[in-house]
């Protein structure tokens, strides 16, 4: 791809995602298709999120338990899994395992459209494509995932006390008194600002993507696949440069 292009990608998607916010503000809204990209997004996500994030606390446990234990500190090992999850691995985990789920599915499902011809059906019968399939979308994305990343936060912290209770033999309560002690207001705010962020990126670029399906089937596996791919590549990104702007406005010293 040349640069020309790339900027024409790039002018496109970003006209897109305004078009997608506006939408949210402007009649007619379709409350019905925003509920069932919900459901689609929310419930249908909800397994897959836990026991992604389950076990991803318990191995995080069981790596830091074994280092932790032989400087003599296996006591913190709570507060230091409970810092990593709220901080840093439970949005970015849920947000990858949302892109693998839900955003191919987006894209998937809108580049079928295209090659069916059912976007130009829309367009025919005077109805805003964008605000009839990319809005409820997005939305659906904004509002679920930090929602499933609240949920796999807590999978992820049982899977730890597990195997710091059952495995490394420690102290429940020594545990929880040290998970409670990273709950403050600059931890909790920087793991719930990043799914919200994560949500746009996922749904704004599948849709895109689908939307730009050309080419019949090898198309629509070209199209699912980039969208797949660029999200994940935002994702690292964007948490990347969230972490270094809330880390100087929270104050904290790097």
């Amino acid at each position: 791809m040349n640069a020309k292009a790339l900027i024409s990608d790039l002018q496109d998607y970003y006209l897109l995602s305004i078009q997608g916010i506006l939408g949210a503000l402007q009649r007619p809204f379709y409350g019905k298709d925003v509920i069932e990209q919900m459901d689609y997004a929310g419930a249908g996500s909800f397994f897959i999120i836990v026991l992604v994030s389950l076990f991803v606390g318990m191995a995080l446990s069981l790596q830091l338990a074994a280092e932790l234990s032989v400087l003599g500190l296996k006591m913190y090992t709570g507060k230091v899994v409970g810092i990593s999850i709220i901080r840093e691995i439970g949005p970015v985990a849920a947000a990858l395992v949302f892109t693998g789920r839900v955003g191919s599915g987006m894209a998937s499902e809108l580049g079928s459209m295209v090659l069916g011809h059912q976007v130009d059906t829309l367009r025919v019968f005077g109805v805003d494509p964008v605000k009839k399939l990319v809005t409820p979308r997005m939305l659906s994305a904004f509002l679920m995932l930090p929602a499933l990343t609240l949920i796999g936060d807590a999978a992820s912290l049982l899977g730890g006390y597990y195997i710091a209770v059952f495995v490394s033999h420690q102290s429940g309560y020594v545990y929880w008194s040290s998970v409670r002690e990273v709950l403050i207001f600059e931890n909790v705010f920087s793991g719930s600002v990043k799914p919200f962020i994560f949500g746009f990126l996922i749904s704004s670029i599948s849709c895109y993507m689908g939307l730009s399906t050309k080419g019949g089937a090898i198309g629509l596996r070209s199209s699912t696949t980039r969208a797949v791919v660029a999200s994940i590549i935002m994702i690292i990104v964007a948490d990347f440069l969230l972490t270094r702007i809330l880390l100087y406005v929270l104050g904290f010293s790097v």
